[in-house]
């Protein structure tokens, strides 16, 4: 495919620079080989991460300098919740500083030692924050999500089956909630399908056991949705969004994705009882529930962040860079994980590097080379 050209222009540049490999061999040593203790200034190119690190339209800067910083129902927060409200039909809007606030407090709230809690495959905070809870994190992605080979067009989707099995072993009662990562991030930034996530939530319908979606990258799911899915090709990324959230209970978002900004998050969801325990747990850790750790600026920069995330040509350019770099380093012979993702391209270590045996880590030597040979900072996902 050819590079589309941008569907923005660029007011503001950063100035970058290489430094010389001595300097990169002593740096990454004193690091510990650790490229999270890297200096971000000494690097060349950072791929370590796309949570917080968008750079925000003159919309959202615009919004920022209309920021009401009154500690209660701020007009930001109004905005705000009437914008997540549009957008995926839930009912209360709860925010927090970051995704992993938002999953801290639904977890401590629900889960209990003991119990189950399902996912295509959970995030590594998200587990972690099931496992601190005393839950067992079970990850229940098709087979086809876990062959880096397979095309399969939703790598992300959740095995029915394998779910059912489990409510039917476990018991309903030993499962608080079951959750959904749209799109699949430790999959490899891989979509689900409006149909499965229909299958799902019709099983759990069943069983009364609720369903939340971790909505971090959705606008990028609903792309994938109308470019690869049957009867969806015509409708807008909004609708698609409004139909995806309609199948759940509720969502945690972390907004440093696909609402392009450098800080925040929430919680959504229509259960009445359920938002009055969450929101009493949020004021011990994140604040009042009109604001959840968060600046009114900061409300005001994500209502509009996400409104601008569901533009088709911001979304086009965005998942097609991604895909185009993917396709270079296929023609280059280097092992990804197919077909390109949403929002990264995952490297198979394991192919590219075939004499490092899995004990001495090959993920991380190539995430070394890579800041040794080119100044560029990655990261390994297991």
């Amino acid at each position: 495919m050819k590079m589309l050209p941008e569907p923005f222009k660029i007011k503001v540049v950063e100035k970058i620079q290489l430094t010389p490999r001595t300097e990169r061999e002593n740096l990454i040593r004193k690091a510990g080989f650790n490229v999270f203790n890297l200096p971000a200034e000494k690097v060349y190119i950072d791929l370590l991460t796309d949570s917080g690190t968008s750079a925000m339209s003159d919309n959202q800067w615009a919004g920022i300098m209309l920021g009401d910083e009154s500690y209660a129902r701020s007009r930001n927060f109004i905005h705000f919740e009437a914008t997540i409200q549009k957008i995926t039909g839930f009912k209360h809007v709860i925010p927090t500083h970051q995704g992993r606030a938002a999953e801290n407090i639904l977890f401590s709230t629900l889960v209990k030692k003991g119990d189950i809690v399902p996912n295509n495959i959970h995030f590594d905070t998200t587990r972690a924050n099931v496992v601190h809870n005393g839950g067992k994190p079970l990850d229940l992605v098709i087979q086809e999500g876990l062959n880096p080979e397979s095309e399969h067009p939703f790598k992300g989707n959740m095995d029915v089956q394998k779910l059912k099995k489990t409510v039917e072993e476990a018991g309903a009662d030993r499962i608080p909630v079951v959750m959904m990562t749209v799109t699949n991030n430790s999959g490899g930034g891989q979509p689900v399908s409006m149909e499965n996530v229909r299958r799902v939530s019709d099983v759990l319908k069943v069983h009364k056991i609720p369903f939340f979606l971790d909505a971090c990258r959705f606008a990028e799911n609903c792309y994938f949705i109308q470019q690869r899915e049957s009867g969806y090709r015509h409708k807008t990324i909004a609708e698609i969004a409004r139909e995806l959230f309609s199948y759940a209970d509720g969502c945690t978002m972390s907004a440093k994705k696909d609402a392009l900004v450098n800080i925040g998050g929430f919680l959504a969801l229509n259960d009445d009882s359920l938002t009055q325990k969450l929101k009493d747990r949020l004021i011990l850790t994140e604040g009042f529930p009109t604001y959840g750790g968060l600046a009114g600026r900061d409300l005001e920069a994500i209502a509009r962040g996400l409104e601008e995330g569901l533009d088709e040509d911001y979304l086009r350019f965005r998942i097609g860079q991604v895909r185009y770099l993917g396709e270079l380093l296929i023609e280059a012979g280097v092992p990804i994980l197919k077909p390109p993702g949403g929002h990264a391209i995952y490297i198979d270590a394991k192919q590219f590097a075939p004499h490092i045996s899995q004990s001495q880590f090959p993920g991380q030597a190539l995430i070394v080379a890579l800041y040794r040979e080119a100044g560029i900072r990655a990261v390994e996902i297991r």
